[in-house]
């Protein structure tokens, strides 16, 4: 096999995402044939060299890929010192080290993926592909059109300015509207920041879809498996 990056060869083997698994190295948790690496770069034959991570053998795993519909209450962390129930605790049967791809906070619900593939990890939370994801959201009372309008052309949050998002209001009753967003980065709550720039309170939010890749009617805190085209499907959204 040729040469490759160790912290490439960790993330393939589902240690995490690369930058996770950088972070492995530079803390010293990572050796190769005996020999403790802390250099960056650092390059491997995985099919000779003895590569251990945590004190565990490196060895190529099968690849997994699950769309889960995350139930509230449930954090996205795969370690938590607080003991909240953590996503990973839902695939008690699969035996390899699982991670999710992007987060939703606790108190929101939805679609979010899960697998050992670090690559893909890197790829479809990097901002320079803007992968689109859409949201079912709750806020109470209205969304003035003004408001919608400044969502369409980004709004200023800590981090920078947003991409601009699409939206639409589905339904508006006397105390709440219901709206559809879709946001292209992966700050951190995001679309609860945008509505709160604006002063309105997201009740309830939602992840219906990432790309083409759909929630459909998979129930709360059930996972089903990816099929290969749905897989390729979001490789092709990170090219």
């Amino acid at each position: 096999m040729p040469l490759e990056r160790l912290q490439k060869v960790l993330a393939r083997s589902g240690f995490g995402s690369r930058r996770r698994c950088e972070q492995l190295i530079s803390a010293g948790s990572v050796e190769v044939d005996g020999r403790v690496i802390t250099t960056m770069g650092f390059k491997v034959d995985a099919s000779k060299s003895k590569i251990k991570c945590d004190g565990r053998y490196v060895k190529q795993e099968k690849r997994h890929y699950f769309l889960l519909n995350k139930p509230k209450g449930y954090i996205c962390t795969a370690q938590d010192e607080k003991g909240r129930r953590k996503v990973v605790d839902i695939f008690k049967g699969v035996r390899e080290r699982l991670f999710t791809i992007g987060r939703l906070d606790a108190g929101s619900e939805g679609l979010i993926i899960v697998t050992n593939d670090g690559e893909l990890c890197d790829r479809l939370t990097h901002p320079r592909y803007r992968i689109p994801k859409t949201y079912h959201v709750v806020v109470e009372g209205h969304i003035p059109p003004d408001t919608l309008e400044k969502i369409r052309k980004g709004v200023w949050l800590a981090e920078g300015r947003t991409a601009p998002a699409k939206i639409f209001v589905k339904k508006i009753l006397r105390q709440i509207s219901v709206a559809e967003i879709t946001v292209y980065e992966g700050m951190n709550r995001e679309v609860r920041r945008i509505f709160a720039k604006f002063g309105l309170k997201v009740t309830h939010l939602k992840r219906i879809r990432i790309g083409d890749l759909e929630l459909g009617s998979t129930g709360s805190g059930r996972f089903r498996p990816l099929d290969r085209g749905e897989v390729d499907g979001l490789i092709k959204l990170a090219r």
